[in-house]
């Protein structure tokens, strides 16, 4: 056999092999939100507004929970013009029974001062209560520290270049 016809053969199984752990990871993201019953099944928090129960960094594990809200909660709700959700404790629940069980959820970060009207309102004039549509999920666990690097590489991007590039490179460079 050809020597550049093993070395081509060789690199192809390499990017194939690239391939299939991008595929897996993927497939095994959206099993998880299928089987959390979320789009986000994990999240970073961000901000230091629930220290001490949560620090940023922390990896959160969500599931939409198949009972109702109640106070204590901590839940991450996302809000119509605003691009990264809010990971805060359920304050108050206000229920309405209109022929079906619709609840309204006040929240507030526990190192925040006050709840999160100001919040709700910022795109949304008067808003007072998120919807439980607004939840992305309910938080039943974390790993603290754990999404830093998610955060180094948001604020430093040159940072996710080159760590992917090294992944890819180790990847493809890797005989086995």
């Amino acid at each position: 056999m050809n020597p550049l016809s093993v070395s081509l053969r060789q690199a192809l199984l390499q990017v194939l092999n690239v391939l299939v752990i991008i595929s897996s990871a993927l497939v095994m993201w959206k099993g998880l939100s299928m089987w959390t019953n979320t789009e986000s099944p994990i999240v970073v928090v961000l901000t230091t507004s629930m220290e001490p129960a949560f620090g940023r960094g922390d990896l959160l594990f969500l599931a939409k929970p198949t009972t109702e809200f109640q106070v204590g909660d901590i839940v991450v709700y996302a809000l119509e013009g605003r691009e990264i959700p809010i990971v805060h404790r359920v304050l108050n629940v206000h229920t309405l029974l209109d022929g079906d069980v619709k609840q309204y959820l006040l929240t507030k970060g526990d190192n925040n001062g006050t709840p999160d009207h100001a919040l709700y309102g910022e795109h949304q004039p008067g808003k007072l209560w998120i919807t439980t549509d607004e939840v992305v999920g309910k938080v039943y666990g974390y790993a603290p520290y754990v999404g830093y690097l998610t955060i180094a590489m948001a604020d430093f991007p040159q940072l996710k270049v080159v760590l992917l590039g090294a992944l890819g490179l180790f990847a493809l460079l890797t005989r086995e």
